[in-house]
């Protein structure tokens, strides 16, 4: 008898977890209602799961380069990925070396060695941008103009956002040189900003 009664109190208190979860998950819905989201406005990481076609990357200047910052934009066409970068603050007129590296990893904002050396999946020799033994990170060069601003539009034909030679997730550096495509990746010196690769914001 004994037996029985905890039986049935423990059913009793499982039934009312349930009912309390199940409560909880439609006064979360109601929530996100009321506060004027529009979940289906947006496509979220979770909704899109391992089919990524748009990454952003904001780059931030490591020490002594503070005033470098910058959007990189990148749009996974089926056929490589397009990358769109503007990018401010450098010297007027200056060439500085271009890259996605290993890790997506800026926590060492004082030489950015923390994003390791150049995205290198196929491991190729370094070269300009589309040759087809190029490393995958390799972007060439971006050009500032008088004003120090740098617009530049490169496709990587072996990259993809999520699928094989993904990019997602790992950085992208400016160098302070110019990248002189020599072997082993250029000597384009320092890396004057660092930026990680994440999933965009894409609106439906």
């Amino acid at each position: 008898m004994r037996f029985a009664l905890k039986s049935a109190l423990l059913g009793a208190a499982i039934g009312l977890v349930g009912v309390g979860c199940v409560h909880e998950e439609h006064r979360v819905r109601d929530t996100s209602a009321s506060a004027g989201s529009s979940p289906s406005s947006i496509v979220r990481a979770a909704d899109m799961g391992a089919d990524v076609k748009d990454a952003v990357a904001v780059v931030h200047g490591t020490k002594g380069n503070e005033k470098v910052m910058g959007v990189v934009r990148f749009n996974d066409t089926g056929n490589g990925v397009k990358v769109t970068a503007d990018i401010d603050g450098l010297a007027p007129d200056s060439e500085h070396g271009f890259h996605i590296h290993e890790f997506g990893d800026c926590s060492d904002m004082e030489k950015a060695m923390s994003t390791g050396g150049h995205y290198n999946p196929e491991h190729h020799d370094h070269g300009k941008p589309g040759e087809a033994m190029s490393h995958v990170g390799d972007m060439g060069n971006i050009k500032a103009d008088a004003s120090g601003h740098a617009h530049v539009e490169v496709m990587l034909s072996a990259a993809t956002i999520s699928g094989k030679n993904a990019i997602l997730g790992r950085g992208v550096i400016v160098h302070e040189k110019v990248d002189n495509f020599s072997q082993p990746v250029g000597a384009a010196g320092g890396r004057i900003a660092c930026g990680v690769i994440g999933i965009a914001q894409v609106k439906k």
